[in-house]
């Protein structure tokens, strides 16, 4: 069955190489391995990064006004008294043309708000959850504003079920799971020499959240010199942002550890996957509930081992293919990595479980599983 698919992306976000957020990530993966009859079509802002992936057209639009801060303050309220919400303006324009589409599965990623705006006597409209989305809204609003949806997907089972609990009963049964997948040809193996450290690795933003300093607490109290840590990330996705109080604190913490610790400022995507190559174990120490954290994955499909935070989806993108610990916990961290530290072939098994955990998950399998999903909703309302 032929069924064209359109991603709404973040007005403002980059479908490009070049950026580490997590939606053009899962929307580069999925076009790239897309069903055959699939025609892949993702709406870009004009004005973001001119490098952008091949798996799908781009077809730019002109970007609508962003609504202010007291906008998105007041957006709750409008929502109670069942006005439209200002934060739906920027995906209006990314919509606005859409009478002259042919017949489509639009997919919003991460954007509720826009559900409204889509014709659902022309299109099918698909929210793609990748966070909890529905946090300030009532029973009643996502009722209003989630009742034209074909489905509601998300990354997680964890998440699922927190979006359930915001629906009201009707819309429930719409919630479907579809996990993340890791690109195993930007990600693979690379040379390791077993007589250096080992190289331990994080890779993120470099927030609270996210959870670096409690590595380097970690660190401290590992107090060896056969380790050696590598964080890499900014607090956004740009290497020139100035440093945040928090960076700052980090990298404090990291001049004390002396030349145990690396800091590198935000690499794209490549530079990523290199680094990850030949590092021993990749370390997810999110204190926060990461819907599913796409670092799992990368790391394991590069040959790491994983060592992670037992929070959020992070333990369904673990499985069975690494070490999960207590969240914010650097002295249960610490034992893991000494673990690994102090015996090569501990390691070397936790490594061939990454990667066999990694092969379960290419993105043609994820691709194919959100096509079957869709196939089994739409029954052929939506064809080309």
């Amino acid at each position: 069955m032929e069924r064209r698919l359109i991603h709404v992306i973040t007005p403002g976000d980059h479908y490009s190489p070049r950026t580490g957020s997590a939606v053009p990530t899962v929307v580069h993966g999925l076009s790239a391995h897309a069903p055959a009859g699939t025609e892949p079509t993702v709406l870009v802002a004009r004005g973001t990064y001119p490098d952008r992936y091949t798996s799908a057209d781009v077809v730019e639009y002109l970007p609508g006004t962003e609504p202010g801060r007291w906008d998105r303050r007041l957006d709750p309220l409008r929502g109670a008294l069942g006005v439209r919400r200002a934060s739906s303006r920027p995906w209006a324009a990314a919509l606005h043309d859409q009478d002259e589409w042919p017949p489509s599965v639009v997919v919003l990623h991460n954007a509720p708000q826009a559900v409204p705006l889509v014709d659902t006597t022309r299109h099918a409209v698909v929210l793609y959850a990748h966070n909890e989305l529905l946090r300030t809204y009532s029973p009643r609003e996502a009722a209003l504003t989630l009742g034209g949806v074909t489905a509601v997907v998300c990354v997680s089972d964890f998440l699922a079920e927190r979006t359930r609990r915001r629906l009201p009963p009707a819309l429930r049964d719409r919630v479907a799971v579809v996990r993340n997948g890791v690109d195993g040809t930007v990600f693979r193996p690379g040379r390791r020499d077993a007589s250096a450290p080992l190289e331990v690795t994080f890779v993120g933003r470099t927030i609270a959240a996210k959870g670096p300093d409690v590595l380097l607490e970690a660190v401290a109290l590992m107090d060896r010199d056969d380790v050696h840590v590598t964080i890499v990330g900014s607090s956004g996705f740009s290497a020139t942002d100035p440093l945040t109080p928090y960076e700052r604190r980090v990298r404090a913490a990291a001049e004390g550890l002396r030349d145990r610790v690396t800091i590198r400022p935000f690499l794209p995507r490549e530079a990523v996957a290199d680094q990850l190559a030949t590092t021993d174990v990749v370390v997810v120490p999110s204190v926060w509930p990461e819907p599913f954290a796409l670092t799992v994955l990368e790391g394991m499909a590069a040959g790491a081992a994983v060592v992670a935070s037992r929070i959020g989806g992070i333990p369904e993108a673990v499985a069975d293919g690494g070490t999960l610990v207590p969240p914010g916990d650097p002295r249960a961290l610490a034992d893991a990595l000494q673990v690994l530290a102090d015996s090569p072939d501990r390691l070397a098994a936790e490594q061939d479980r990454a990667r066999r955990r990694a092969a379960e998950r290419p993105w043609s399998v994820v691709s194919a599983e959100l096509d079957a999903l869709l196939a089994a909703r739409l029954d052929g309302q939506v064809t080309a």
